[in-house]
């Protein structure tokens, strides 16, 4: 069996977990079918890799229309392939036109959902249009959709009613344990701003909408004053979001010390400091369809507070690997808490019952150590989804007799 990966992401240009997703899923699988990477992107040196990328005569265009772009040279390229499997809405059209034009089952991994995301139209205009309506057909005309967790599942079916559910899957996404495992380096800590003998919140995540940085800068304010807030936060969606955070992170150190922004992109083994030495990791996100990072954090021994909401009360046992905090929505897609200060109060509430019991914090640690380890093994992912690509090339091939 072959099948072509269609990804916008790929080492090494990789900035988000779907990228983290298809790079880990792409070594699992391997192990046992061929599988062709295609993705966009500068020439890359590792075999059966090909990259694609954005004509010249487009450079200036919409994104939206750079992607379209890529997209039709990729359909062109995977003939000869048995099976198309494509990540985000990037890559959906590629598959879809594959799926067409060589007659081969299309699988879709959803890590998202472009009606989840109205926040996307500040960066795209008119090309938020043209993604949802790319994500939709695509959707519809798959042979199967992956959604990355249950609560991702239902998110799916709502937002696309004419899909059958019977052709959309739960299988959730997975954790490297060997790559992200504690690294106590007490020194190392120091130097990238965090002391190992005060309690301390990290965050890890881009500046968008989805991961809800306003709402935890927020939140601080009320924390104990020797709490240490670390913030790896980079690459803004809008300058926008920019401006409202530095603003917010701005206003929060004239009144508490211990704030520490780190915008570049810190290779894994800082990370990993990070995350080992903090007293806990925190998740506000109002759009998560599962969180990788959330599981790199429980990996490397760190407790989680989250949001209850997406896939996230999948990932944390409230009580036992983190604490959840409860939030309602709004229904109009933006995940807007209904009452923001009531959100920010919570969450800050879990935040301090979590510092101040730095002892119940390492236990928690250490069972989301072994909770990432129990339900969210690569092997384990890579069987399933091997899985799905019989089924599908099975149904297709029965229904061409």
């Amino acid at each position: 069996m072959r099948v072509d990966l269609l990804t916008k992401e790929y080492p090494p240009e990789v900035y988000g977990g779907a990228g983290v997703h298809v790079t880990e899923l792409v070594k699992a699988l391997r192990r046992s079918i061929e599988v062709q990477v295609r993705a966009f992107g500068k020439p890359r040196t590792e075999a059966d890799a090909s990259s694609y990328d954005v004509p010249a005569e487009l450079a200036g265009a919409n994104g939206a229309l750079q992607t379209l772009a890529v997209d039709l040279q990729i359909a062109e390229a995977v003939a000869g392939t048995d099976l198309v499997h494509s990540h985000t809405w990037y890559a959906n059209e590629a598959g879809r036109l594959a799926q067409e034009l060589h007659g081969v089952p299309h699988v879709v991994t959803a890590h998202s959902l472009e009606p989840l995301r109205p926040w996307k139209a500040e960066q795209l205009a008119g090309g938020y249009r043209i993604s949802s309506d790319i994500e939709r057909r695509a959707y519809e005309a798959a042979d199967r959709v992956i959604a990355v967790s249950n609560g991702m599942r239902a998110d799916i079916l709502r937002s696309y009613p004419a899909l059958d559910p019977e052709r959309v899957v739960t299988i959730y996404n997975g954790i490297d344990l060997d790559a992200w495992s504690p690294n106590p380096d007490e020194g190392r800590a120091r130097e990238l701003g965090l002391e190992p003998s005060r309690p301390s919140v990290v965050f890890v995540g881009r500046i968008t909408r989805q991961k809800g940085l306003p709402h935890l800068l927020r939140a601080a304010s009320a924390l104990p004053d020797d709490v240490q807030l670390i913030l790896c936060a980079g690459a803004p969606d809008t300058p926008e979001i920019l401006a409202e955070v530095r603003g917010l992170v701005d206003e929060l150190r004239t009144t508490r010390e211990g704030v520490v922004w780190i915008d570049d992109v810190l290779p894994r083994d800082d990370l990993r400091v990070l995350l080992t030495h903090a007293t806990t990791f925190v998740c506000p996100s109002v759009y998560e369809p599962l969180g990788i990072v959330n599981l790199e954090a429980m990996a490397c021994g760190a407790p989680v507070v989250g949001s209850a909401t997406g896939g996230i009360p999948e990932v944390i046992d409230d009580g036992v690997t983190g604490f959840l905090v409860p939030i309602e929505q709004v229904q109009d897609g933006t995940g807007t808490p209904v009452d923001p200060d009531r959100y920010v109060a919570d969450l800050a509430d879990a935040l301090t019952r979590m510092v101040a019991d730095p002892e119940a914090a390492r236990r928690m640690g250490a069972a989301g150590r072994e909770r990432a380890a129990e339900h969210f093994d690569w092997g384990s992912i890579a069987e399933q989804t091997v899985g799905v690509y019989e089924t599908v090339i099975a149904e297709r091939a029965e229904r061409a007799r």
